[in-house]
Parts: structure tokens; C-alpha cells; sequence
């Protein structure tokens, strides 16, 4: 795997980490160069629109974070041969705990990314957001999906 794949696995994996410590702000910094496409038609477009979306879709608990904890697995990533653009598919597993809800799998699906590269970093470009199964999901969203 080339540095390429790795940078990008790297953008992937800090989605992650940075939703599971409430830090919406960096998770919306991500896409400042790109969009998130959460459903078919519902694009958020830019880390400005991106931040409003999870700020009012997420429930954020008493400790500043949404209580969960993203698995991020089967990343395969492609890069086009000038280098320039990539695409990656991944599944994603959140788990939740909460006050009232005990450690479990809340949430699983797929993302589809699609790459660039700005000044010579890669950057999101899109994401689309597939959601397979669905568990208990009142406490992480504050809407019914």
C-alpha cells in the first residue's frame, strides 16, 4: 500500500475518532473541501453545512461526546492513476452506552468516499452514508431515521 491509500485510510479513520469525541467542529473541518450525501437528494455541502447537520441531528451527552464509538472496517481504497482523485468503500459499526442504555451495536452501513487532492493533501470530496441494520438509535440521534 502506497502513501496515498494510507493518508486516505488515515482521513477515513479520523471521521471516526473525531465524531466519538463529540469534536463536531473537526469532523466538519473534514469536509471543507467536500460534501456529505446522507441520503439520496440530501447533500450538506462544506464543513459550515456539514456542522449544522450533526449538530442537529446528534444528541450530545453531559461528558461533550455522543456516547459512541465507530468501527470502521473492510476499507478498500483506489487511486487513480494520475494521482489526483481516489475512491474508497468501507462499513461502518457504531456502538453506543448511555445512561439508560447498556454497550450495544446501534447502527451499521456502508460508506462510499470520493477523494482530492488540495495543496498536495487528500480530502474528502463525498461522502454517501448507507445504513444497513438499525437498533436502538434515541439515544444517539435526535430524530427517528
Amino acid at each position: 500500500m502506497g502513501n496515498s491509500e494510507r493518508e486516505i485510510e488515515n482521513l477515513i479513520y479520523a471521521y471516526a475518532e473525531r465524531f466519538d469525541l463529540g469534536d463536531l467542529d473537526s469532523v466538519a473541518a473534514l469536509f471543507s473541501d467536500g460534501r456529505i450525501q446522507a441520503a439520496p437528494g440530501v447533500v450538506y455541502e462544506g464543513s459550515e453545512q456539514v456542522r449544522v447537520m450533526y449538530e442537529a441531528a446528534v444528541r450530545i451527552h453531559p461528558d461533550g461526546t455522543p456516547r459512541t464509538h465507530h468501527v470502521t472496517t473492510n476499507v478498500a481504497v483506489t487511486v487513480a492513476g494520475d494521482q489526483a482523485t481516489a475512491k474508497a468503500r468501507s462499513y461502518y459499526t457504531v456502538f453506543q452506552a448511555s445512561d439508560g442504555l447498556p454497550l450495544q451495536a446501534i447502527i451499521t452501513g456502508r460508506y462510499h468516499d470520493t477523494f482530492h487532492r488540495v495543496d498536495e493533501r487528500w480530502r474528502f470530496d463525498t461522502r454517501e452514508m448507507f445504513v444497513g441494520l438499525t437498533g436502538t438509535l434515541g439515544h444517539h440521534l435526535t430524530f427517528e431515521p
